[in-house]
């Protein structure tokens, strides 16, 4: 089997030590094995660099075991080509599993190219997906603490969630203040309400009667402290992303390009997977700001969601050779099981689970955009598919429009909500015919001046 590096390495990582194993590709074919255990610390990762470089490795890999892998990550980062490789894509012989027999497995993939580096992107977009990240989990924390207060009102009969559909809106945080200081009646309470909540103020009234104790008022001011805290919190994480943007876009900003000029109508849409550009050249990738006010376009996508999508994915689109491999490390795409002609399991990969969350629920604000191709995907698929396969068909395709948007740089194009059936005109014609023919009746087809589109 053909040698790819003769100086490699491989690394077996755990929480607080790295088995590491050097191999050496001698002149008559035969291989030199060297293992030796190092700590975590940073003082120890730092000899483990020296120890590697003294043996002159070009290419190390290790195993993406969690969190633990990003400090060893961080010191070997720049000295060597490192590969981080899923555990599924070297699984041992069952019955010789050791920390040192992983680590010269996995160096003995390495040496002839048996594995694939996953991709992990330069510092500023790790550190911008961390950002992302984090305000995500801050949403979500705060979605709970809004039904931990929704359980506080059950609790003391207060109904202000049947009539009113934002408990955090202006006109509830009015009646939830009165209420817990005490000393308004249902009455006073309803005419808090501002705007179009005026005139559901009998129902407020009706809603907001109950059976509050010091106990429910302590529980409500926590409750309501606490989702101003994280409100802050997700004000200063939206201002550090916009920062960090700003760092990123700064010194990467492209100028105009040379070749290919601005699109015309001729030009095939970026939703179509097989349009090419190869004879327009790689174009520098767009600067991060300009990336997400391109993404804002799509139906789905607001600020928010552009900011983590492209935190995932970046901006240059060249290191995923097709939409297709983007598709799949999202995993977002059907499964490929299949053994002796069948088909097996179509169920998605994992793939990178904060692009999938972020993608579905810009699939699901895309399928209730009206007059749009994603709505119309979704309307042929839910019937038979089931709204959850249908949503995540949705997210694929999003995916792959804002693939051929970074890549090619174009302006999205709305293919409007008869797309699909302007594209399969006649297969629906003859199946509309062979239905009213089944009926009993004699089909005559004639041409309008003007053929409208397909309904």
């Amino acid at each position: 089997m053909q040698v790819l590096f003769e100086r490699c390495a491989a690394l077996d990582v755990h929480k607080a030590f790295v088995v590491a194993c050097r191999i050496l590709t001698l002149a008559n074919g035969k291989t030199e094995l060297q293992t030796r255990t190092f700590e975590t610390t940073t003082a120890a990762l730092l000899a483990l660099r020296d120890w590697l470089a003294a043996f002159g490795c070009t290419h190390v890999a290790m195993e993406s075991t969690g969190e633990y892998w990003k400090p060893v990550y961080n010191i070997l980062e720049g000295a060597f080509e490192l590969w981080v490789v899923n555990a599924r894509h070297y699984k041992n012989v069952p019955g010789h599993k050791t920390d040192p027999k992983d680590a010269s497995w996995l160096a003995e993939l390495l040496r002839h190219g048996l594995v694939k580096p996953s991709f992990i992107p330069p510092r500023p977009q790790r550190d911008l997906r961390d950002l992302t990240r984090q305000r995500a989990n801050l949403v979500v924390e705060r979605a709970d603490v809004v039904n931990r207060l929704q359980k506080v009102l059950e609790g003391a009969n207060i109904k202000l969630t049947c009539v009113a559909t934002d408990v955090t809106g202006v006109s509830a945080r009015a009646m939830l203040a009165a209420l817990i200081e005490g000393k308004a009646d249902p009455a006073t309470m309803a005419e808090l309400a501002c705007g179009r909540m005026r005139t559901k103020r009998a129902a407020l009234e009706e809603a907001l009667s109950g059976f509050v104790r010091d106990h429910h008022r302590f529980l409500l001011s926590t409750h309501l402290t606490h989702i101003d805290f994280l409100d802050e919190q997700i004000q200063v994480f939206n201002q550090q992303i916009e920062a960090q943007l700003g760092q990123m876009s700064a010194p990467t900003d492209p100028p105009a390009p040379s070749q290919g000029g601005s699109p015309t109508q001729s030009e095939p849409p970026p939703t179509s997977a097989s349009s090419s550009c190869s004879e327009e050249g790689e174009r520098a990738p767009l600067a991060y700001e300009k990336a997400v006010q391109s993404l804002t376009d799509l139906p789905g996508i607001a600020q928010r969601a552009a900011q983590a999508i492209l935190a995932e994915i970046g901006t240059d689109m060249n290191r995923f050779p097709s939409d297709a491999h983007l598709t799949s490390w999202a995993g977002v795409c059907p499964g490929n099981h299949q053994s002796g002609g069948k088909r097996y399991s179509g169920k998605t990969n994992p793939g990178n689970a904060a692009l999938r969350k972020a993608l579905v629920q810009a699939a699901a604000g895309a399928v209730r955009t009206k007059e749009t191709s994603f709505r119309a995907l979704y309307e042929r698929l839910v019937h038979r598919r089931g709204k959850q396969r249908a949503l995540m068909a949705v997210a694929r395709k999003l995916l792959v429009v804002i693939y051929h948007l970074l890549k090619y740089q174009r302006p999205y194009k709305e293919l409007g909500a008869d797309y699909f059936d302007t594209h399969r005109r006649e297969a629906i014609t003859n199946r509309l015919v062979q239905r009213l023919s089944k009926l009993g009746y004699y089909v005559t087809l004639q041409p309008c001046q003007q053929a409208p589109a397909v309904a």
